[in-house]
């Protein structure tokens, strides 16, 4: 069967899954190349001791990096930092202190992702690996945890989009403006929790940092994956890595392993089916901006440039848009001027070497002497933390990859997003100003969506033993699409430790329909619509709901961050789209008057042993769930069941030994 480039990296570094070739929606176990965790390594860390685990499965997997608080000196912090440091030292773990640079950066450039690869990190912009011909893929921190412990994680195999780049950007444009013309393009989710793939002849055109920022800035269009092909780009930077490694005496890869990635690299299959097809002429983008407080409200700079929307501060720092190439481009802006009078600059490179090399070159000073206020290599504003932030009233533009509100700072202030060239210029004019001039022009939208292609095929499924067969429930349908966790367990409840089962199953969807609670019982099934569970990572959103007696929760789809919290706390979430289609044609009327809870006192029956749900005799099918999420579900959660594995792991042990022994 063909494969994608997703499908076919996810199956060679496959421990457990279907004795198949992998396809969308399949779940599986894969143990990744690395995983990185940056200043919530100390949550991971808790996470781990209280797995009952006493070793790391396998150091050289894990890297830890300090990057997001390292300009806070109180104690506490610093208490924490040296517990992740001794904890790295006693388990000999790779480990890079406040001021190395932002984690994502040092995967990069101390040759931690190679093609071909799959490597994950406790932080959504893992995306970033996909620029070198690697999957790249965030997942939270119990998952982190359980990679310490056993070397693996369940994942679910996204459906993939092509992404076709042809021409070539003009002199002026970025990457940067190539991610924010796609989050605009194909602002309705079109890409949500996909694999997106770039291909076509326009790749050859951009440069290492490009596909960097364009990697980096897809987790805010929506992807789990942001993928591009190996060329003699990706090859000339991996060259650069292993000459710099070398130069320190580290060898992650070889010369013979180059050549491998030029002469077999690592492509999907030439008949691999997609979900979808985007065009994009790279000839059309122009600079864009996003904003304000919204990735997905986007604009020329052109156009923008005529508002002359005053700015207070100006940023080029962050893990998408501050190496070498982007602090070049600055400067050259820069050459020769001074920040507009009222506005403050804050530049932080991605990482101590990036801030080295533009020192070593020039760019470094040129910014300082443009009045640049320099921070450490970190997160820093980005992130909301340290000097520089967004005050009450102020706008900023800045070269990060999010400006949700109160993100960078106050939360009436206002935050854009552009590329290093703009944001200079901008800081230079003492408004949203681009550096040279450019049309008001927006590239045409296009966008193919295949009929078939991602969805699940029927599937015999062997059920271990401990979980249902079969399901059957009262449907209760919840129309909304986007219903996120802080409609389904409200923030009123979320940081209270004294409430009882008893008592999260009474104010369940509180927030989304007042009545929910009383109109349900144990044993129901929830329908919900598209990116169901959306919003914060709160796991009481998944917890409230087996409260209640809640069976599963079948959606058209759902937020990844969900997804992964119902499986890792042993709840069924299953996808059927066509199904939840086929509900809001039956309900139009309900869902035209708002109905938020529609029950229509009819059963919904689910056969997991063939993937397929039936309603008022329709059958509809669902990707099958084989032995990965059964177990995760039959265990009551992926702690219980790492604790389980590794007691059973010690009990083998202490035989073999008596065996060895007698």
């Amino acid at each position: 069967m063909a494969q994608t480039i997703v499908e076919k990296i996810a199956q060679s570094h496959m421990a457990e899954g279907p004795k198949r070739p992998l396809r969308a929606g399949d779940f599986l176990s894969i143990r990744p190349s690395h995983v990185m965790t940056h200043d919530n390594t100390s949550a991971v860390m808790s996470k781990f001791k209280a797995l009952g685990a006493k070793k790391i499965f396998d150091s050289r997997q894990l890297v830890f990096a300090l990057d997001h608080d390292i300009q806070n000196q109180d104690e506490a912090n610093l208490k924490k930092y040296r517990s992740i440091e001794a904890f790295a030292k006693e388990h000999e773990i790779d480990f890079y202190p406040a001021g190395s640079g932002i984690g994502h950066q040092i995967m990069v450039e101390r040759g931690y992702v190679v093609p071909g690869s799959f490597v994950v990190a406790s932080d959504s912009h893992s995306n970033m690996y996909g620029a070198l011909g690697a999957i790249g893929t965030p997942i939270v921190r119990t998952d982190a945890a359980v990679v310490w412990a056993t070397g693996e994680f369940w994942w679910q195999i996204p459906r993939s989009i092509q992404v076709v780049l042809e021409g070539k950007l003009r002199s002026g444009v970025s990457g940067k403006d190539v991610i924010i013309t796609l989050c605009g393009l194909f602002d309705h989710d079109e890409a949500l929790n996909a694999a997106v793939e770039f291909s076509g002849p326009g790749v050859a055109s951009l440069s290492m940092d490009a596909r960097f920022s364009i990697s980096n800035m897809s987790t805010e269009w929506g992807p789990l994956v942001s993928w591009f092909p190996v060329d003699e780009i990706t090859i000339e930077h991996l060259r650069g890595v292993r000459q710099d490694l070398k130069a320190h005496g580290i060898e992650r890869f070889t010369e013979e392993d180059i050549e491998s990635w030029i002469n077999e690299p690592p492509v999907m299959d030439p008949d691999a089916s997609y979900a979808a097809r985007i065009l994009l002429d790279l000839g059309e983008v122009t600079p864009h901006v996003s904003g304000p407080d919204a990735v997905q409200v986007v604009q020329s700079v052109a156009a923008v440039e005529k508002k002359k929307i005053a700015i207070q501060k100006a940023y080029l720092v962050s893990c998408v848009n501050s190496r070498v190439e982007d602090l070049e481009a600055a400067a050259h802006v820069l050459q020769g001027k001074k920040v507009a009078p009222g506005v403050k600059f804050y530049l932080g490179a991605a990482s101590a070497w990036v801030q080295q090399e533009a020192e070593k070159r020039g760019f470094w000073q040129t910014l300082l002497d443009a009045g640049a206020n320099p921070l450490p290599p970190g997160c820093g504003p980005c992130i909301g933390l340290g000097a520089g932030l967004l005050e009450k009233g102020e706008v900023g533009i800045s070269a990060t990859n999010r400006n949700f509100k109160g993100r960078m700072g106050a939360r009436d202030a206002q935050c854009y997003l552009a590329s290093p060239e703009v944001v200079a210029a901008s800081a230079v004019a003492g408004y949203i100003a681009g550096p040279y001039p450019f049309k008001d022009f927006t590239p045409s939208r296009q966008f193919t969506e295949f009929a078939g292609n991602g969805k699940a095929s029927a599937e015999k499924v062997e059920i271990l033993p401990g979980f249902p067969e079969h399901v059957q429930g009262r449907l209760v349908f919840l129309p909304q699409d986007n219903l996120n966790t802080d409609a389904i367990y409200g923030k009123d409840y979320t940081y209270r430790d004294d409430l009882t089962p008893e008592m999260m199953a009474g104010v369940v969807m509180e927030n989304y329909d007042p009545q929910f609670a009383a109109r349900t019982r144990a044993g129901d099934v929830i329908v919900g619509g598209f990116n169901f569970g959306t919003g914060s990572s709160r796991e009481q959103a998944v917890t409230c709901l087996k409260a209640k007696g809640i069976q599963l929760v079948i959606a058209a789809s759902f937020s990844q961050t969900y997804l992964r919290n119902a499986y890792n706390n042993g709840f069924l979430c299953v996808e059927v789209p066509e199904l939840v289609k086929r509900l809001q044609k039956r309900f139009s009327t309900k869902i035209t008057a708002k109905e938020k809870t529609i029950i229509p006192d009819e059963d919904v029956g689910v056969d997991f042993t063939s993937g397929t749900i039936t309603w008022l005799g329709e059958t509809f099918i669902f990707p099958p769930l084989g032995s990965v999420p059964q177990s995760l579900v039959i265990a009551g959660g992926a702690e219980n069941l790492v604790a389980k594995r590794l007691g059973l792991a010690e009990e083998k042990q202490r035989t073999d030994l008596w065996r060895n022994t007698r």
